[in-house]
């Protein structure tokens, strides 16, 4: 069984940072899932937790957004915690200053870095040379952050979580990945329809397969939309084009229309499949206004829920308490 209220340790958790969720095992992952969901839920019963009092979070953004900003420094305030925005314009990082540089100096000043950037190699760039926990938000291979959300929202949603399906359609990117990986880590069933051009990289698609072995989830790749969305329980797509590839819309769009979120291909889903995506999203390009705004959609849940998984992220990495200190 996937629970999270009622989680046990089965290891001690032993990550440093979250540059990809390939490196944490199956019990981390629901450690730091647990942990988050544990502190929302005393959030919204009012009782204030501060795990990170006195503690300091630089927040890097060479890639900017207003998800990720938001709740990073709302979730580090809530917890008693002190973030800093430091966007392209601020600081000198791969330009004027190396990497290495940028890691030693802000290892010095804070107690944890938080990186939205372009190039995966600059997050483990700052994981190798820094000495503080590096958290990656976002680069153009994986979204870890997101994916740890988008997981928090299907239980809350489903309960249990094994045996049930994520379908992802459209553009096999950096937010396919990590769910792809976070469903084969955890026993989740996950499938991915997308077009000719457009599959995953095959290196997440081996390794996913791998421990999809290990967990017993299966993984489907297709190019066939109504293979992956049969039997579903979450729906999932992102936009067409991302932040750097604008130029390439109307080409995207032409290979990538087939595999939109409808009205008829979510209705091939379960009946009471929901439907998830990491916004922004485009209605009437990669999704009916009518699935996005209608009653299974969770979108707005999935938002809030970056914080609070952020926040279980943030506790285990940087605190310094156990997992049994944090789920008190």
């Amino acid at each position: 069984m996937i629970e999270l209220r009622n989680h046990k340790a089965k290891e001690k958790f032993s990550q440093k940072h979250l540059v990809t969720l390939l490196d944490y095992s199956k019990d981390e992952i629901l450690q730091v899932l647990s942990v988050g969901l544990n502190i929302k839920e005393k959030f919204k019963a009012g009782i204030q937790v501060d795990h990170l009092k006195g503690q300091s979070l630089a927040m890097i953004f060479t890639k900017s957004s207003t998800r990720t900003r938001v709740s990073f420094e709302m979730g580090t305030v809530q917890m008693g915690g002190f973030p800093m925005f430091l966007s392209s314009n601020d600081i000198q990082l791969g330009r004027g200053e190396t990497i290495a540089d940028t890691a030693g100096v802000l290892s010095r000043m804070v107690n944890g870095i938080m990186i939205r950037t372009y190039a995966h190699s600059d997050v483990e760039d700052l994981a190798k040379y820094g000495t503080i926990p590096v958290i990656n938000g976002l680069t153009d291979w994986v979204h870890p952050c997101q994916a740890l959300a988008d997981i928090m929202t299907f239980y809350e949603y489903k309960g249990n979580l094994s045996g049930k399906k994520l379908a992802f359609f459209g553009d096999g990117n950096n937010v396919c990945h990590s769910l792809m990986v976070i469903c084969a880590k955890l026993g989740i069933d996950f499938a991915v329809a997308y077009p000719e051009g457009h599959a995953p990289d095959p290196k997440v698609v081996e390794a996913s397969l791998a421990c999809a072995k290990e967990s017993g989830a299966t993984i489907t790749l297709t190019n066939d939309p109504l293979v992956a969305v049969a039997g579903a329980d979450a729906v999932y797509t992102d936009v067409w084009a991302s932040m750097g590839q604008e130029k390439e819309f109307l080409a995207r769009k032409a290979k990538l229309e087939n595999y939109a979120v409808t009205e008829e291909l979510f209705g091939k889903a379960k009946p009471d499949a929901i439907f998830l995506h990491c916004l922004p999203a485009h209605r009437g390009e990669e999704v009916a206004a009518a699935v996005i705004d209608g009653p299974r959609s969770a979108i707005f849940d999935e938002a809030e829920n970056r914080m609070h998984a952020q926040k279980g992220l943030m506790a285990m990495l940087m605190s310094g308490k156990s997992y049994e200190e944090l789920m008190k």
